[in-house]
């Protein structure tokens, strides 16, 4: 019977109402999608949509607590694995992981193993779940201290707590998150839903120390003094890369890195209440064509933009966003110039952006990042007229803490290498998400933090 039930759609906001606001724009599953869903489920034996989760959540038996309407089991199944479940139901690519592993994804339609987890995880919020009584350990020392407050730096502090450490995150900016917080627009995770999970870890024992930059006002060696034992460095990709062409430096020139936060982390979008307005033209282009590119993309229309433009230098089928998120932007209006790559960015006597020089190209061979590479087609050279230009062509390792540490080991690329157990060359030092692996995927980062925690629970009970 499960083999005939189609796989539920996601309610959302109307195109054209939701590009004039920020608010939510997938609206989760009402009780009677999720039950239906739910009824998909075949109960594997060896249910390989476990091990496709990255921080193995047991997903057999949560979907089934789901179907006989155990919605407390099931949250309490999904807690004890993942510290974030209410932004993982949201912004994870399951349909590269658990999803993929579905038995029925070999029919093209895996359960929806993402939006059953957001309806659960809201089902807690709505009724007020925040007490699951574990069975948190009491020792209160030795001390770790969690540098950054982004999911690999979350997840850590959590498991650490639970299992009895005194532990404290030390954050930079002002509101703790990290790329959650201030990288991800409010139409794709509300930030009630951050507050809330954060809140909870914070129950759990875990201290917040804000406005707290290691490696400037701290140091590795000053938290040493104050009786921490082990360190885990999880401040993430936050340096911006450009294309290096001319014109970068015009006003209207945005990293999707200072776009995004100003929008997010300084609530630009909601000025005048907030005091931190950002400039956005007619027309906009956004170069890359990852999640954050097509991010900023829809950002930009809702600032107020009546063209929005994506530049990709290959074609949609190379292109590294989700396929619901490239669907989203279209529906809502977003052009895509495909096969393209910017030359340089062109301005006015005021030092203005006015417009964008680019090339179309053709795809070759497969590179090393296992996609065809684009070859400029000589003579094809074009303009697009805008005011706005945005890049989102990737992000490199934080440099502010690793430039304080020049004896830490890293890689070519400025990520710290780390070992199986995740630690540093340094005593008592680890380090986990995308400070190590480079830009990746909130999961991912989430289990490195689990890894992590583990590793550095063992190194400190030696």
């Amino acid at each position: 019977m499960s083999l005939n039930i189609v796989r539920q759609p996601m309610p959302s906001q109307d195109p054209e109402s939701r590009i004039k606001n920020f608010d939510e724009v997938a609206l989760g599953y009402t009780l009677e999608q999720a039950l239906e869903e739910s009824k998909r489920c075949l109960n594997c034996k060896n249910a390989a949509c476990i091990k496709g989760c990255p921080v193995q959540i047991n997903i057999r038996d949560f979907v089934q607590s789901i179907k006989t309407k155990d919605f407390l089991n099931a949250y309490k199944i999904l807690k004890s694995a993942n510290n974030l479940p209410g932004i993982c139901g949201r912004v994870c690519p399951q349909e590269t992981q658990c999803e993929q592993a579905c038995v029925l994804a070999k029919q093209g339609n895996p359960i929806a193993i993402g939006r059953l987890e957001r309806f659960v995880a809201d089902w807690a919020i709505e009724n007020n779940i925040t007490d699951l009584k574990l069975d948190l350990k009491k020792n209160i020392s030795p001390k770790v201290a969690i540098i950054g407050s982004g999911p690999a730096g979350l997840t850590c502090a959590a498991d650490l707590a639970k299992a009895g450490f005194k532990v404290t995150i030390f954050e930079g900016l002002h509101a703790a998150g990290g790329v959650l917080r201030y990288g991800i627009p409010e139409f794709r995770m509300p930030k009630k839903i951050l507050d809330h999970e954060i809140n909870l870890i914070k129950s759990l024992g875990v201290e917040i120390s804000i406005n707290v930059v290691v490696g400037k006002t701290k140091t590795i060696d000053d938290l040493r003094k104050q009786g921490f034992k082990a360190f885990f460095i999880s401040t993430g990709a936050g340096l911006p890369y450009f294309l290096e062409i001319p014109g970068e430096n015009l006003n209207g020139v945005y990293s999707a890195n200072e776009f995004l936060t100003r929008i997010n982390l300084m609530k630009a979008y909601k000025f005048p209440e907030y005091e931190t307005p950002i400039s956005i033209g007619e027309k906009v282009c956004v170069i890359g064509a990852g999640n954050v590119a097509i991010d900023c993309a829809r950002a930009a229309l809702r600032l107020g933009a009546k063209k929005v433009i994506v530049v990709y230098r290959r074609s949609q089928t190379e292109m590294p966003a989700r396929d619901e998120e490239i669907i989203n932007a279209k529906e809502e209006g977003i052009e895509f110039e495909l096969l393209t790559s910017p030359l340089k960015i062109i301005g006015d006597a005021q030092g203005n952006v006015i417009a964008m020089e680019c090339q179309k190209n053709q795809l070759a061979e497969v590179d090393a990042s296992g996609r065809k590479s684009p070859v400029p087609v000589l003579g094809s050279e074009f303009t697009i007229k805008t005011q706005t230009v945005i890049c989102a062509i990737g992000q490199g390792p934080n440099p502010l803490l690793i430039s304080n540490l020049p004896e830490l080991n890293l890689n070519s690329r400025g990520n710290i290498i780390v070992d199986e157990n995740m630690q540093t060359n340094l005593m008592g030092v680890f380090a986990g998400g995308d400070i190590v692996t480079g830009a990746a995927t909130v999961i991912l980062a989430m289990g490195a933090g689990k890894k992590a925690a583990l590793a550095i629970g063992q190194y400190l009970k030696k």
